[in-house]
């Protein structure tokens, strides 16, 4: 791997003239479309190439997506052009300080208490939980106009709010057809100001994380995910470049750990955050580390490694600079990251996630892999 996610923006910065390292080496036309299609793996795409030809062919390079490989942490490493250890979204969902000591916070769906819990928006303000500023505010700043092809909801969702953060032009896309028209009408235009525009499918995901990855409902969706953008391609103004990048990839699940019916695991724990391949344990007061350390590396074995929040800072998992103070402390005092195959499910807390057959987050290359496809 050659480069990270949060390296794709500071290049396309560059490439603009501003005044930022360029390690990917992009050059590009007047107008730019970033597109992620959520949960394109590179291990994925290299196994299924010919039902994703035209994807395929157009692949720069192999990034890494960071740790957790997952799509918060993963956007918001992407919009940032930053590691977790800078911007703070750690994971699907983290500890958060309340007068109790923590509370649960999704930060997908920016929600307390779980997935389907209060909106947290009013509070936790997104502005104030992610203070880092966007690559798209340094664009924005430069001249360049944002323009965003998402789904409606997504513009002022909670995780856009805090890390994309620059207004822009909203064009409504939660399908294929409309991704596609919508990145057409931003490139074509003959305003001699430039634009930027982040367009996003999130279909491959959703039917990796039900069917699972290489499924033949998956594959349905990269083949038309690929004649979309052989379409694309085919109709695109010679005044745009378009990158296309996933935030992390995804493997089967094949031993399924139900920590719910493991007590040893819940003694001396608050709350038990993250998703089924990374987990945050937050300890209750009064009990100490090494304590709960112990036993969950006792419990749960080969599935996972575990490891203190110190050793994993040592070990820059969450990014070559150590974090300050209040993104140290979302992270959990233990981690468990599953191995091979295994995925630490709690179908009390989360009992849609816990049934998909699909899941992302750990190290494993099929996980931490993604392309960088770029026109031309």
């Amino acid at each position: 791997m050659t480069g990270m996610l949060s390296d794709v923006l500071p290049s396309v910065c560059s490439a603009f003239g501003i005044a930022v390292e360029n390690r990917l080496g992009l050059t590009v036309e007047r107008d730019v479309v970033l597109l992620l299609i959520d949960g394109l793996g590179a291990e994925l795409l290299r196994r299924h190439a010919e039902d994703a030809p035209t994807l395929a062919a157009h692949v720069r390079t192999t990034l890494n997506a960071g740790f957790p490989a997952t799509t918060a942490s993963s956007l918001s490493s992407l919009a940032l052009g930053a590691p977790c250890a800078a911007h703070g979204i750690v994971g699907y969902s983290f500890g958060v300080p309340d007068e109790h000591g923590r509370r649960l916070f999704n930060s997908l769906r920016w929600t307390i208490d779980g997935a389907s819990g209060p909106d947290a928006r009013e509070t936790h303000p997104p502005r104030e939980l992610q203070r880092r500023r966007s690559r798209l505010e340094d664009l924005a700043e430069a001249g360049a106009e944002i323009h965003y092809v998402v789904p409606g909801y997504q513009e002022t969702s909670g995780l856009t709010l805090a890390s994309f953060r620059a207004p822009g032009i909203l064009h409504p896309a939660s399908h294929l057809d409309e991704v596609r028209a919508g990145v057409l009408e931003v490139a074509r235009h003959d305003s001699a100001a430039r634009r930027f525009a982040y367009a996003y499918t999130g279909l491959l995901d959703a039917a990796g994380h039900v069917h699972g990855p290489g499924s033949a409902e998956w594959l349905g969706v990269l083949r038309a995910v690929d004649a979309m953008f052989a379409d694309l391609l085919a109709d695109l103004p010679g005044t745009c470049t378009v990158l296309v990048t996933g935030d992390h990839g995804m493997i089967q699940a094949e031993s399924l750990v139900n920590l719910d019916v493991l007590p040893a695991l819940r003694h001396g724990v608050r709350i038990i955050a993250g998703e089924a391949r990374v987990r945050h344990v937050y300890l209750a007061r009064g009990h100490h580390v090494d304590d709960v350390l112990a036993r969950w590396s006792e419990t749960l074995g080969p599935h996972a490694r575990v490891v203190t929040r110190e050793r994993a800072l040592d070990e820059h998992w969450f990014g070559p600079t150590p974090p300050n103070p209040v993104i140290a402390h979302r992270i959990g005092h233990v981690l468990a990251v599953a191995q091979g195959g295994s995925v630490l499910v709690t179908p009390s807390q989360e009992p849609m996630e816990s049934r998909m057959l699909g899941h992302h987050g750990a190290w494993t290359v099929d996980e931490q892999a993604i392309p960088l496809i770029t026109v031309p």
